[in-house]
């Protein structure tokens, strides 16, 4: 099992920079692909970035691609969300989550959330 600790949300002006963490419990976090994906109220969760096991491969929602940068550390047991040129709709709760076996932008299939951070960017 692992635990998911988000931090690093906040109110941001548009066309600020957020950096968003994602600490694990465990000693096997290295086994984990791991994803970031942001709700806001009356929606469903939609996927934002995903990074496998290994930080070797990497997808980002087309809403975020080039702006957006997913990242870990294995040896911090961290993922990391660096957000920039951040605009009010990517205002949401951001949520990481773990999986040992899938790697894909369902949110249906990782088995492991963490509680989630609020960002709040104004115009």
């Amino acid at each position: 099992q692992v635990q998911l600790v988000e931090s690093g949300g906040g109110l941001v002006q548009a066309g600020g920079s957020l950096r968003l963490s994602c600490a694990a419990s465990g000693r096997t976090f290295s086994s984990y692909n791991m994803g970031w994906f942001r709700q806001t109220p009356g929606k469903e969760r939609e996927f934002v970035a995903r990074i496998s096991w290994s930080g070797g491969s990497i997808y980002y929602a087309d809403s975020v691609k080039g702006r957006f940068t997913i990242s870990r550390d294995n040896a911090k047991n961290t993922v990391y969300l660096q957000m920039n040129s951040l605009k009010p709709e990517d205002t949401a709760v951001y949520y990481c989550a773990a999986d040992t076996r899938y790697w894909g932008p369902d949110k249906q299939l990782y088995a492991y959330w963490g509680q989630g951070t609020q960002v709040t960017v104004s115009s």
